[in-house]
């Protein structure tokens, strides 16, 4: 048996990364992934002991002509993790939200999204469920690592993962998106067009597009930087000092505006952001000037925040388990406790707020008027715990060509792309009719091998001149 090892690490914000290739045999043994992880396998069988070995040379030349060089292993120390340390004391509100219905996850979460067809909540070991509006437990994704956020970009669902990928849940079979260097100790992410934004604990914000390549990186005027959220104007960046916003491309800031205590959530409407702060407030600021309209006090430090379409109304979570609802101009609606922690992460919709909370648990409140008052004369439902299905979907992410469902004939009203070499790079362009051929296609690096043919269900063009996939990926026999 021969083993090889190779590491490829590089400073300010490169790759950390590992790779080994053992050969048993006609047996060849390929282990990948980031540096003090336990990686990804893939074994392949060869006709003969020589075959294998010529195999494993290539791949070995590949991986150093790309900058991999011997190494031992254990040498290099594995990417920092930073997971939220939080406290959540009882609440101080007279009466309870009234809570329709609650999922406990089984660990502290902090992801949330609710869309128009499901309800999304990732917690930090790695899970990530999807329910109906109702509350029925429709999937589950089984991710490697603790899932740090969940964001959308448009169509596209994301789960940024201690692991330090960013994973896409839009179809049936998860990948990893991006993968962030090792220096980047990865606090929280948004993304949009494709283009991802990443905050950290050094309160940097580092960009890598949708080619999964680094772009730009800015130094923040701040550290521990728990905000960031983009649009097609700028991206912007909270951290213990504030907010900051800087131009798409990174080369100028347009504005600082220093906030009321560090900033420790973020939200953005169309013309302003939200930043949810260690001294009980959260403060609306223009997202053309920086200047601060409104600011919504709370009686603890604030941990999450969210609004209503247009910023109608304003909604805090504290470390005091309570909930908050404000006017537009700052006046306090109500107060209620959650019945189960502080709220990680929030968002409204449909008269409902979501919540997820320190224990773990996706919460549904009611938040109609009606129920409000209601709740504030201590009237509320009766709360039901939401149960796993005895037989329930699960997917864990595609970590190699094999693990992709293969096809003979490409489905009517699909898409045929295909894997090229360009420049020492791995590519994907479209074959079909229709379609600009010269643009690239963003897709799964986990799964690209120069040659094969790939059909998915549908292409749509981002406006930095890229495809994105939409639907299901299956290899073209």
């Amino acid at each position: 048996m021969s083993k090889t090892y190779l590491e490829l690490s590089q400073d300010g914000g490169g790759a950390h990364k590992f790779y080994e290739v053992t050969v048993q045999g006609q047996v060849v043994t390929v282990r990948y992934g980031r540096i003090g992880a336990a990686g990804q396998t893939q074994t392949s069988t060869f006709p003969t002991a020589e075959k294998a070995q010529a195999a494993a040379a290539k791949k070995i030349g590949e991986k150093v002509r790309k900058g991999y060089a011997p190494a031992v292993q254990g040498q290099r120390a594995p990417r920092a993790v930073t997971r939220r340390q939080v406290a959540s004391a009882p609440s101080t509100a007279r009466a309870v939200a009234p809570v329709l219905w609650r999922f406990r996850t089984g660990s502290s979460a902090f992801g949330i999204h609710i869309d128009d067809e499901r309800c999304w909540v990732g917690n930090q070991a790695g899970d990530v469920y999807t329910l109906g509006h109702g509350g029925e437990v429709l999937a589950r994704y089984q991710l490697p690592d603790g899932v740090k956020c969940l964001v959308a970009d448009d169509f596209w669902i994301y789960a940024g993962c201690d692991d330090g990928r960013v994973y896409d849940l839009s179809s049936k079979l998860p990948f990893a998106a991006y993968d962030i260097a090792a220096d980047v100790d990865i606090f929280w992410l948004d993304i949009h067009e494709g283009v991802l934004n990443v905050a950290d604990r050094a309160g940097r914000l580092t960009v890598i597009d949708h080619e999964d390549e680094h772009q730009w990186a800015r130094g923040g005027r701040g550290e521990h930087a728990w905000m960031v959220r983009a649009d097609d104007r700028a991206v912007y960046h909270g951290h213990n000092r504030g907010v900051t916003a800087h131009t798409r491309d990174g080369s100028a800031e347009l504005w600082h505006t220093p906030t009321q205590g560090g900033v420790l959530f973020g939200w953005q409407e169309d013309d302003a952001v939200y930043a949810g702060t260690a001294h009980r407030v959260v403060q609306r600021l223009s997202k053309a000037t920086g200047t601060i309209e409104a600011t919504y006090g709370c009686d603890s430090a604030v941990y999450s925040c969210a609004t209503s379409p247009g910023g109608q109304y304003v909604f805090a979570g504290d470390s005091s388990s309570s909930v908050y609802c404000f006017d537009r101009y700052g006046t306090r609606l109500w107060k209620l406790g959650t019945g189960g922690g502080s709220a990680l992460s929030m968002q409204y919709r449909d008269e409902r707020l979501y919540l997820v909370t320190t224990d773990g648990s996706l919460v549904c409140v009611d938040a109609s008027e009606a129920a409000i008052a209601a709740a504030q004369q201590g009237t509320v439902p009766v709360a039901r715990d939401v149960k796993l299905a005895a037989t329930l979907p699960t997917y864990a992410p595609a970590t190699a060509v094999a693990s992709v469902t293969t096809v003979t004939t490409a489905p009517a009203g699909s898409v045929v792309v295909e894997c090229v070499q360009e420049g020492g790079r791995t590519r994907v362009h479209v074959v079909s009719d229709g379609y600009d051929r010269s643009w690239n296609v963003q897709f799964p690096r986990a799964i690209r091998e120069p040659g094969v043919r790939y059909v998915v269900d549908a292409l749509h063009p981002a406006s930095g001149g890229f495809y994105r996939v939409r639907g299901d990926i299956r290899r073209l026999q």
